[in-house]
């Protein structure tokens, strides 16, 4: 009789389990096919990814890399009137990346900001070049002329290097090279005006100077390419317009897919097709 009821007793417990195993497998169906588990992430959740440009090429590297990020992410293009801006935006985590400057740029920024931003990927090399309304050459700056450059370190002294090069001024020789600021320079035998304005004046500055050094994206709002109109051209590439974040954000899965849409070959084609020359 003790052995029967416990025979059972034993009996019922399989029973329980049993149950509650069907019970949980039961729970477990209808969570994976109804509301998903508030402990794992959302895999149908779309990231945004916000980044500021400027003018073209920039917003049309940006828009171009909006139409093939991949499945998970979007792109969304932040309009900036300047070049200061979309840094401060960027350190202060208010959005995830920008387009719109070169690397020494940047650093000039970390510099004077205590900033912490870095280069994730060249994505096109920019043209430089002087032009002029009156000039067919800088050889033709006549004596006590005008020379309009942009007053960032870096544009700064990739003009003066231009100039230089082509015999116009001379620089100190113990500069390092893309280093030089006007006071580094030695020998001005034509007694020209150089003088510095922000880079959002360089296109009216064209109205007034002898010769105005230019970047290709403002020269063209004013119907300019280096290629057609540039006095002398100049292209380096340690002057490649990059991605740029924060350096806590470089390694996120999100700068990596925007890294991977701006080096697309439709990014490519787009940059292309507007005569800019891709850097990867």
């Amino acid at each position: 009789m003790h052995l029967r009821t416990d025979h059972r007793i034993r009996h019922r417990i399989r029973l329980v389990a049993a149950a509650a195993a069907a019970v949980a497998m039961l729970a477990s169906g209808c969570a994976a096919a109804g509301e998903p588990d508030a402990s794992q992430p959302d895999a149908s959740e779309t990231v945004t990814i916000r980044v500021a440009a400027t003018v073209t090429p920039m917003t049309d590297a940006v828009e171009a890399a909006a139409e093939v990020i991949e499945e998970g992410f979007e792109v969304e293009l932040v309009p900036v009137s300047d070049y200061v801006q979309p840094n401060v935006l960027v350190q202060n985590d208010e959005i995830d990346a920008n387009v719109v400057q070169f690397e020494s740029f940047m650093e000039e920024f970390n510099e004077r900001n205590g900033a912490d931003l870095v280069v994730v990927q060249p994505v096109y090399k920019t043209v430089v070049a002087f032009y002029s309304r009156s000039l067919g050459s800088l050889d033709e700056l006549p004596e006590g002329g005008s020379v309009v450059i942009a007053n960032d370190k870096a544009n700064a002294a990739r003009a003066l290097q231009l100039l230089a090069e082509n015999g116009i001024i001379t620089l100190d020789p113990a500069v390092e090279r893309y280093a030089a600021r006007v006071s580094d320079i030695v020998e001005n035998p034509r007694n020209l005006e150089i003088t510095e304005v922000d880079l959002l004046q360089l296109n009216t500055a064209y109205d007034e100077a002898d010769a105005v050094y230019n970047l290709p994206s403002f020269a063209r709002q004013i119907g300019l390419t280096p290629e057609e109109d540039g006095l002398v051209v100049e292209q380096d590439e340690r002057f490649e317009v990059a991605l740029v974040t924060r350096a806590g954000n470089a390694d996120s899965p999100a700068i990596a897919a925007l890294q991977r849409a701006l080096t697309s070959d439709r990014v490519r084609e787009v940059l292309e097709g507007l005569g800019v020359p891709p850097a990867f």
